[in-house]
């Protein structure tokens, strides 16, 4: 099973909001096409890829339009075309995944990280070392293959129209020398070559702060051109990525993100504090 992009979602919308203008439930669709209710459903939730043809075939029956029928034709060829990601399918878990995907096609991305540096924003040896003290045992090879699935990842940083990144972390997250010193200073100095990039916002929670609700753990949100896709939220648990898409998840996350923007330094006096501590100061 392919993972549950943003056009796969955005097509099993269409599918679904063409079903139901048509009047038809999903028993009685899935009986004109010869297919089952579970399937049409599969669909409808983007979990199995829709042929080309089976869109053909549903859209007729719902009597739509040449235009939107043509349009949604092509976007279920664009879904079967692999992503980059799929390569990497033997050493992340599908929640990764499909978490990739969704990134892959988003426009902004808000990313806040209690502990560690955000990954679109880790160096190679950062990244190295968070691997290694993964929950699992990974073999060197395992290793190697998720730095570089994350090093492509932050290409689309520096693309011709890259995503708005606002990434917020925690000063502790500054301080904690992963891998070690050398590895630190690095990524220090990292962060300051990123942050000059125009579609990058940094912000630090300052260990003054306190508690503040982000402390729980990681969070990202999502969003996305096409008005037809709402935005996600997914948090990091040791199982793996989890996406929320209930609304009242996303309102929760959304006012977390807001008091974590609330709560943290200003990108001006984030790259300050980031300067001073990759000084040594």
């Amino acid at each position: 099973m392919a993972p549950k992009t943003a056009r796969a979602r955005r097509l099993g919308f269409a599918l679904r909001s063409f079903r139901e203008a048509a009047g038809l439930t999903l028993e009685e669709a899935a009986d004109e096409i010869n297919s089952t209710r579970s399937t049409l459903s599969r669909y409808e939730n983007a979990q199995t890829l829709v042929s080309p043809a089976t869109v053909r075939a549903l859209l007729t029956l719902y009597a739509v339009g040449e235009d939107e029928t043509a349009a949604a034709i092509r976007l279920a060829r664009e879904v079967r075309i692999p992503g980059w990601w799929q390569s990497y399918s033997d050493v992340l878990d599908r929640r990764t995944l499909d978490f990739i995907a969704l990134e892959s096609e988003a426009t902004a991305i808000a990313n806040f990280e209690p502990c560690v540096i955000p990954g679109l924003l880790q160096t190679a040896d950062y990244i190295r070392s968070v691997m290694r003290g993964a929950p699992s045992t990974l073999s060197d090879s395992a290793v190697e293959q998720r730095v570089q699935a994350r090093l492509s990842r932050q290409e689309r940083l520096t693309e011709p129209e890259p995503p708005l990144l606002d990434a917020i972390f925690d000063e502790a997250a500054l301080l904690r020398p992963v891998g070690g010193a050398g590895v630190l200073a690095a990524q220090l100095n990292q962060l300051l070559k990123v942050a000059e990039l125009p579609n990058v916002t940094m912000q630090v929670v300052p260990l003054s702060a306190g508690y503040h609700r982000g402390t729980g753990g990681s969070l990202h949100i999502l969003e996305f051109a096409d008005p037809t896709d709402p935005i996600l939220a997914s948090v990091e648990t040791v199982a793996g990525q989890l996406t929320l898409d209930r609304p009242a998840d996303l309102r929760t996350c959304t006012r977390v993100m807001e008091n974590l923007r609330a709560v943290a330094l200003s990108p001006d006096a984030s790259r300050q504090l980031i300067a001073r501590l990759a000084k040594g100061h």
